[in-house]
């Protein structure tokens, strides 16, 4: 199973979680990043092979020392959950071995006629999660949803309590950016919703991203309120994961850090701009109140894009018409129902 992008890779954990709840005498064998790993490690019966982009599985030839390489732990089936094209050749060499192989269906159609300017299907298409369990069918096996079991919240360690100070506190997590523009909320009206919910000092606000100008942007976020922490390059992968899945509530965009607090059973809020819920990107396991969306009434042609990767003139302030009084709303309403 080959896997790439961070939110690709953090939504198949909770199908594979059931998968391997329903299924205990199957051994998968998850094929990605090596930066992944961690997602991937309390599943029982699953192991991870580390894909070596740079050297030994570089190009064509390293797909197919890629391929030598999987041969080699017998694999009886191969499930394509990201169906691009080196997953593609890998998943062709299985066959041509009279393997079975399964591969996700994008549903490019749908989401084409989703996105379309004109002549709109405003629909809710088929999750991501629901396009997984499809791929298993194909391969003859079931996997129910209905039920999800999520990792017991880990006790954190001394270098991440130092950072947060204890854990007395509600802890929310918010992640402002995503990789598009036409995903981020306006940072003036983030500040609000941040300067809002710090108000409580029973709050403890702590702000996820990375990169040396998220990290700077963070910090303006944080300054001069002492329950308000950056968390970028703060810590490790696995300690980053062990502190969102103690979180009391998740404020995200439609981004790789909701799919993640989301596979780890945390409450998530996520903000829409030029995307939707209905593409079938919403985070696992989350109502659809959770997902506050621009207004379409004054931005009919919404959503614009499946990524957000396709800028339309005239709709870079979509995003505004999410008030910063409803996000605060919905995240007191969560953190006294947790």
């Amino acid at each position: 199973m080959r896997l790439s992008a961070m939110g690709d890779v953090a939504m198949t954990v909770p199908v594979l979680r059931a998968f391997v709840n329903h299924h205990p005498q199957v051994k998968i064998t998850v094929i990605s990043r090596p930066f992944f790993e961690p997602f991937f490690e309390e599943i029982p019966n699953l192991s991870f092979f580390a894909f070596d982009e740079k050297e030994r599985h570089k190009g064509f030839l390293g797909l197919l020392r890629l391929f030598q390489d999987l041969k080699g732990l017998n694999i009886d089936a191969f499930a394509d959950l990201h169906n691009v094209l080196r997953s593609k050749v890998i998943r062709n060499l299985f066959a041509l071995s009279r393997k079975k192989t399964g591969s996700v269906d994008k549903g490019r159609a749908g989401k084409k006629a989703l996105t379309q300017s004109e002549n709109k299907v405003f629909q809710q298409l088929p999750t991501m999660f629901a396009r997984h369990v499809k791929v298993f069918e194909q391969l003859g096996f079931t996997v129910d949803l209905s039920h999800p079991v999520f990792p017991d919240k880990p006790i954190l360690g001394h270098e991440i309590l130092t950072i947060i100070g204890g854990k007395n506190h509600k802890l929310i997590g918010i992640a402002p950016f995503a990789q598009y523009d036409s995903k981020v909320y306006p940072l003036d009206l983030m500040k609000q919703v941040i300067d809002k919910l710090a108000l409580n000092t029973t709050h403890t606000i702590l702000l996820f991203g990375g990169g040396k100008k998220e990290i700077e942007l963070l910090n303006s976020l944080a300054s001069n309120k002492k329950n308000v922490i950056n968390m970028a390059g703060q810590l490790k992968l696995q300690q980053e994961l062990q502190l969102i899945s103690n979180l009391d509530v998740m404020l995200s965009m439609d981004s790789g850090n909701a799919h993640i607090a989301a596979m780890l059973g945390v409450k998530v809020i996520t903000l829409w701009g030029a995307t939707h819920p209905y593409a079938g990107f919403s985070p696992f396991n989350q109502p659809l109140e959770n997902s506050l969306v621009s207004d379409r009434n004054i931005f009919p042609k919404l959503p614009t894009s499946v990524y957000g990767n396709k800028k339309v003139a005239g709709y870079e302030d979509a995003m505004r018409t999410i008030l910063p009084e409803s996000i605060v709303l919905k995240t007191k309403n969560i953190l006294l129902n947790h």
